[in-house]
């Protein structure tokens, strides 16, 4: 990556969190379960979880998966794929399920969430939420709440940096060398 223009810093990445908190919060009467996708997404949940407990009483359940496994392109992303943990302490049967990520590109990462999903009950409903869509869907999944939506060129990447990875909230729009 060569060059870096920043898209939203601190106050705005905030501003965007607690608006996607209380939009989750008001689409449906029933308390949402979150589920992040490592590791933006588990970072990102973990921040809206925080924010929906001052509305709740109580942080609603929160769990994390790892999708490396159930990736259709691991064989071509690197020979041995880092494996991390899928935290889900909680029966996802009959609940309404926020998988969270951070940015939605492709629809590959979520495709391999829902998959996996699957072995932990059967959620009433699953809904994503985003921080940034980024559009260019190679699989017909959207989000139900996404923050920002920008347009970028196959050539460039949208990263997500967070306070909890020891770098201040902001996205950023890299180009590829």
């Amino acid at each position: 990556m060569n060059e870096s223009a920043l898209l939203y810093g601190p106050l705005e990445v905030a501003k965007a969190l607690a608006t996607l908190s209380a939009n989750i919060l008001a689409q449906r009467s029933e308390p949402p379960a979150l589920v992040g996708i490592r590791r933006g997404g588990a970072i990102m949940a973990t921040r809206l979880a925080s924010l929906m407990a001052v509305s709740l009483g109580a942080a609603p359940p929160l769990g994390a998966v790892d999708i490396n496994l159930y990736r259709d392109d691991w064989t071509r992303a690197r020979a041995l794929p880092k494996v991390g943990r899928t935290e889900i302490k909680f029966s996802l049967d009959h609940r309404r399920v926020i998988l969270v990520d951070d940015v939605l590109y492709t629809g590959r990462t979520v495709r391999a969430a829902l998959e996996e999903l699957s072995g932990f009950g059967r959620p009433a409903r699953v809904e994503l939420a985003v921080l940034v869509d980024r559009g260019q869907r190679e699989m017909p999944i959207q989000a139900d709440f996404a923050a920002f939506t920008v347009t970028v060129g196959q050539d460039e990447v949208v990263e997500v940096c967070f306070a909890q990875e020891g770098e201040e909230d902001r996205i950023l729009l890299l180009k590829k060398a």
